[in-house]
């Protein structure tokens, strides 16, 4: 029988790598978007039909949060992540033989500001703002839907590096021009994880029935800001890297339309339930993540 996996909104950095790598495994890929020639959002009947039988889910659908904050992107920030799950909710309880298992991203962002101690999905407090919002809501309407056939995994997803794309390529180019330095504080813890290891948390998720609710997936091992560009000026071998302050950052985000949250939060994020699952990340260390991402 055919194997078949459904990637909602898999037209971006970890959609298309997650397609390439389910493709090399000979399932055949089916990707919800508003882009052609992809299943559309607006035929809520033929994403039924794409959902009948097939082995997995996975809902990566929502606009970017790499933008200024206005009334207007807030709105279709919190639009597009909770209408998009409910379409997809609403889809498999129509299903006969919907999939086994409904994976849905979400954040790390999630907890708050945390430089005093790591946060696990046990131990770890929920934050306050706008994108710990978006993540509360997103969550809620992912868990609202009782599917007595589909188990349920939320992945509160740290930064996530891998070659071709995604975040590595705006920091190499800080420190290809001799401005990799710290990132205000720099005492910001940054959680991360390859992209490579997003995709074998799915196919352990996949294989271990008994797993449900929400799991953080990022890398055991996260680094401060400070860290960070230092080992990636190490690999790229640049002894000099320019400090940017905040109010630096502050100007050149509202210069390029974007938030520095993105830099400036501590997301210090443990995967205890994965690992205590039994999960072996192939990327545990920055050195290794760095070690494939830059040999690309």
């Amino acid at each position: 029988m055919e194997k078949k996996i459904v990637i909602a909104g898999g037209t971006g950095f970890i959609g298309r790598y997650l397609q390439k790598r389910f493709q090399e495994r000979g399932y055949n890929v089916t990707i919800i978007s508003r882009q052609s020639p992809h299943v559309s959002w607006d035929c809520p009947n033929t994403i039924v039909q794409s959902l009948e039988c097939a082995d997995m889910l996975i809902n990566l659908a929502g606009k970017s949060v790499d933008c200024r904050y206005n009334e207007k992107n807030k709105a279709d920030i919190f639009r597009s992540r909770t209408e998009t799950t409910n379409i997809l909710g609403n889809a498999l309880l129509q299903c006969e033989n919907p999939p086994a298992l409904w994976i849905n991203s979400s954040t790390a962002t999630i907890y708050r500001h945390a430089e005093d101690r790591p946060m696990t999905e046990e131990g770890g407090e929920i934050g306050t703002g706008f994108s710990v919002e978006v993540a509360k809501v997103w969550e809620k309407a992912f868990f609202s839907f009782s599917l007595p056939k589909t188990r349920q995994a939320a992945l509160r997803i740290a930064i996530v590096l891998g070659p071709d794309g995604g975040v590595m390529t705006p920091y190499k180019n800080l420190v290809k021009f001799g401005l990799g330095g710290v990132q205000g504080p720099g005492n910001q813890r940054f959680s991360w994880i390859h992209v490579e290891d997003v995709f074998r948390s799915i196919l352990f998720l996949n294989e271990e029935k008994e797993l449900r609710g929400v799991f953080n997936c990022s890398s055991p091992n996260p680094v401060t800001n400070r860290e960070f560009m230092a080992q990636l000026r190490t690999v790229m071998n640049k002894r000099i890297g320019l400090p940017t302050p905040k109010w630096i950052l502050e100007a050149g985000a509202l210069f390029i339309q974007t938030e520095t949250e993105l830099v400036l939060k501590s997301r210090w994020v443990i995967p205890e339930r994965l690992e205590r699952a039994g999960f072996v990340f192939q990327y545990d260390t920055l050195e290794k993540a760095f070690g494939q991402v830059l040999s690309k």
